[in-house]
């Protein structure tokens, strides 16, 4: 099923990764995000916006509509995580993390859908995180962004699929990318352990006792928009090493 896919947080990382296998299958990639320097590194078309603002994420889609062609499948992996106890969370807090990683997906989405309707079939995938499907201490936030996403990927799989759309969030533990770097910059800042220590203690949660990798989370999207995926839909694919 190549065409065009869309793919949000594309500068690094996940979506970094995402685009290469995207376009070494032969599809027609675009990446977003707010760095321009990081997108431009990466090669491919990509349109500089914030999936937190609607308006931007609508002018970046039609932009990359009219220099790609319609939209066949888009990829929500922009996303944040930021550490603090529950008791010293504010509402501003909650919002933030709600704003970039539910809303952000829910923007991205809903800018693809026109295509997807027009063309009766495409493929909607949010890259979510075990943090939707089980708890964590310090990231509440977090927690319950991604567990919208989950719910939200549930509801519009049943809504969309009768006009051929299939809907799923890929949910990795933890991914060795920049955004783990920091968590674990965050946790030897905070405890006074070693790097080494830190890494370990987020891997052992993890049976196979390792960090999920970036080229795992993208075979997992591109094999979700191939033929052989045209009837999964609706389902929260668990990248833990059986952690969950």
């Amino acid at each position: 099923m190549a065409g065009h896919v869309v793919i949000s947080g594309g500068g690094t990382g996940v979506g970094a990764e995402t685009a290469r296998h995207f376009a070494e299958a032969g599809y027609k990639v675009t990446i977003l995000g707010r760095t321009e320097a990081t997108l431009q590194a990466q090669g491919v078309p990509y349109q500089i916006c914030d999936v937190t603002d609607d308006a931007a994420v609508r002018a970046a889609f039609t932009a990359a509509r009219e220099a790609q062609g319609p939209v066949t499948a888009v990829i929500a992996n922009a996303g944040a995580a930021t550490s603090v106890p529950f008791a010293k969370m504010t509402a501003a807090d909650l919002t933030a993390m709600t704003d970039v990683n539910l809303t952000g997906v829910f923007n991205v989405w809903q800018a693809a859908l026109p295509d997807m309707k027009t063309a009766g079939s495409g493929r909607m995938i949010a890259i979510a995180s075990t943090a939707g499907l089980k708890g964590y201490p310090y990231v509440a936030g977090y927690c319950a962004a991604k567990h919208g996403v989950v719910g939200l990927t549930r509801a519009l799989a049943v809504e969309l699929a009768a006009l051929g759309i299939t809907v799923n969030a890929i949910c990795p533990g933890f991914v060795e990318t920049p955004l783990l770097e920091r968590s674990i910059a965050n946790i030897v800042e905070k405890t006074g352990m070693s790097a080494g220590d830190a890494a370990k203690s987020l891997t052992k949660g993890n049976p196979q006792r390792r960090f999920i990798q970036t080229d795992e989370v993208a075979a997992t999207a591109l094999w979700l928009c191939s033929d052989a995926a045209k009837s999964v839909n609706g389902h929260a694919l668990s990248l833990s090493g059986g952690e969950i």
